[in-house]
């Protein structure tokens, strides 16, 4: 269906994957409005991400690259440490050759401003403090309720509304997101003796915990840890309670530079549950399609929920532009989506319960492969999209 102002399109959700689905719907012609539940531009909850060169790749065919690398730092090499602090092993990272392409670092608020502001410049509507509540979809359309009594009509509706998605809950109410067997921590502290220059995020593999860390040009060190035991209560969950007392004694089981890094944090130390989407969740029904966490979310262990994101919105946006109707573009959309996706949950799934070893890392979650072909064509703006996706290595 070719895209024009009067096929309208609701984004519910204003968070990474429903502005760059308004970008990628925009670009393709549509009329698009975002509606945000939070009244602020962006929530930094606390946490930061790594953009994967798979997800700057899509930033790019969303012409928004420039936006997006005006904030955070760029990650060249990875080096991976054991208990002990010994070097294991120190590679480029993803497409380094390709500035537009590097990894890169940022806290999760930066990132929706950026991608918010992109909107704003775009002239897309985006409508804070509208808290979804009831969708009715008739024969002509999707009728969107809101809390505060309002209510707009759209011809399509996307719920891009993260982990604890309204728009999930309404179409499928028993499918919700489980624990994927973690706990994960993020801080910041100052440079740490000896630390690696910029670019080089640094793995450890402990004992007890999976760490990692980046230094940022201004000298502060953003980490994370990652604890195998059991859940936190869900009122919780990214709470910034002092965490730090609870994280030390397992880091300073082991010799690496993890212990001091989390004890010169600065501010408290945020934790939440790592959580995953089962297989073969609902992602569509009607004129109703999910995309982004609200859809398949993964463990953030490969280090892919922003990246994939990124990933659907550039395939939405050409599934409806190229596909004659909406039900064959959403199904088109699924079939190119789903394998990738669930792939990733199962991987970083697998990492986060101890079955798989991080150092090893399927397909999806690889740090230094060949760029993967089939997701270059299938993301490339000027590539139409075909109604079924390339075969599955």
């Amino acid at each position: 269906m070719s895209g024009t102002d009067a096929t309208r399109v609701l984004v519910i959700g204003g968070g990474i994957a429903g502005t760059a689905a308004a970008l990628g719907l925009h670009k393709a012609g549509f009329g698009v409005t975002v509606y945000e539940e939070h009244p602020d531009s962006a929530e930094d909850i606390g946490a930061f991400l790594t953009l994967a060169s798979n997800g700057m790749r899509a930033l790019a065919q969303l012409d928004a690259t420039d936006a997006v690398t005006a904030v955070g730092f760029p990650l060249t090499s990875l080096r991976l440490l054991d208990q002990e602090g010994t070097e294991l092993t120190h590679a480029p990272l993803g497409e380094v050759a390709e500035p537009a392409l590097r990894y890169r670092c940022l806290r999760r608020g930066e990132l929706n401003a950026a991608l918010q502001g992109e909107t704003a410049r775009r002239g897309i509507r985006l409508r804070h403090g509208a808290r979804l509540v009831s969708l009715a979809d008739g024969p002509h359309g999707v009728t969107a309720g809101f809390a505060d009594g309002s209510a707009t009509h759209a011809d399509l509706v996307v719920g891009a509304d993260g982990l604890n998605s309204t728009v999930r809950r309404i179409l499928t109410p028993g499918m919700r997101p489980g624990y994927a067997g973690q706990r994960v921590f993020y801080g910041y502290a100052g440079t740490p003796p000896g630390a690696d220059r910029t670019g080089v995020i640094t793995m450890v593999r402990g004992s007890e915990t999976a760490f990692g860390y980046a230094v940022s040009p201004a000298g502060q060190t953003y980490w994370f840890a990652r604890v195998t035991t059991e859940p936190l209560p869900s009122r919780r969950s990214a709470h910034r309670a002092p965490y730090r007392q609870e994280l030390l004694p397992l880091l300073r089981k082991d010799a690496a530079p993890a212990a001091d890094i989390v004890a010169a944090s600065e501010g408290p130390v945020m934790v939440v549950n790592a959580t995953e989407m089962p297989l073969g969740a609902v992602w569509q029904k009607g004129r109703v399609l999910l995309i982004g966490d609200a859809a398949h979310a993964a463990s953030p262990a490969t280090g892919q929920g922003a990246s994939m994101a990124l990933e659907d919105a550039v395939v939405l946006a050409k599934a409806l532009r190229d596909l004659p109707d909406a039900p064959a573009a959403f199904t088109a959309y699924e079939r190119h989506r789903r394998p990738r996706a669930e792939h990733n949950i199962t991987v970083s799934g697998g990492i986060s319960r101890g079955s798989r070893t991080p150092s090893r890392p399927g397909p999806v979650a690889a740090r230094t492969a060949a760029p993967d072909e089939a997701l270059i064509r299938q993301l490339a703006w000027d590539s139409p999209l075909s109604a079924a996706p390339p075969e599955q290595p």
